[in-house]
């Protein structure tokens, strides 16, 4: 038996072939939301996933105003940010971040609170850092990304 017709194919970043697709949060939970979005941005739906390797799609969400939080965590909830002086802990709340998502002077595509969603849910690391880049959320149902071919993709259908 030949052994080196064996080999192990690992993907890297050139093999990896990326998509765009767009998710409508209209009426969605944000923490089950981000959960799934944080498993198509890692690669994990794939066949050729792996740890240490870029290879999930690019993530537009849309409708992100839409969003839900179940109970009080609209106003209860507290995310802690610090400023790196003494005396510089800061709380905001979902209510106070979504506020700040409709912040015109804010770079399009970004939103505080999905950006400090799924931050947790993403490696600590320089990949975590890269990959949080590939998720793009919009307010509106509008997006500049037409060019991208983006298919729409009904998150309810995902585990």
């Amino acid at each position: 038996m030949d052994t080196l017709s064996y080999k192990t194919v690992t993907p890297n970043a050139q093999s990896v072939e990326k998509k765009w697709v767009v998710i409508d949060a209209t009426d969605q939970v944000l923490g089950r939301l981000c959960a799934k979005v944080a498993k198509i941005l890692r690669g994990k739906y794939k066949p050729c996933y792996s740890p240490n390797v870029d290879c999930g799609d690019n993530v537009i969400i849309i409708n992100a105003e839409k969003i839900v939080l179940t109970g009080k965590k609209m106003t209860d909830r507290k995310y802690l940010s610090y400023t790196g002086y003494p005396g510089g802990q800061r709380e905001a709340t979902p209510e106070v971040l979504m506020k700040k998502a409709l912040n015109k002077h804010l770079k399009p595509g970004y939103n505080p609170l999905f950006t400090k969603v799924m931050k947790g849910m993403l490696p600590k690391n320089r990949l975590g850092r890269a990959i949080i880049g590939n998720m793009h959320v919009y307010n509106g149902a509008e997006h500049p990304h037409e060019a991208q071919n983006p298919e729409v993709i009904d998150i309810n259908k995902l585990k």
